[in-house]
């Protein structure tokens, strides 16, 4: 298992840090951004794949945001699978 920590681009949370494993995103914390809400999206992706979390969350907008929370986690999870990210 690998742990990696992103930082987010253009949302209210600042980073992003999870655990991947093969395929499979665990313990996931956001840093900053709507408390109650990114716990809630951290417990309900724990033990998805790479792919599943792109398929519910990949594209979603927050506001007049080119992005979310959520799509910062699926382009985060995606880019720690392919290698773009370096493990910490």
């Amino acid at each position: 298992m690998k742990h990696y920590t992103y930082k987010t681009v253009n949302t209210c949370s600042q980073m992003i840090d999870f655990d991947l494993e093969d395929n499979t995103v665990r313990n996931i914390s956001f840093y900053g951004g709507c408390n109650g809400n990114l716990k809630a999206i951290s417990k309900l992706v724990d033990g998805w794949t790479v792919e599943k979390i792109e398929e519910y969350l990949l594209g979603n907008t927050c506001g007049r945001r080119p992005t979310s929370c959520a799509d910062q986690l699926a382009i985060a999870v995606r880019q720690a699978l392919e290698g773009k990210l370096e493990a910490v």
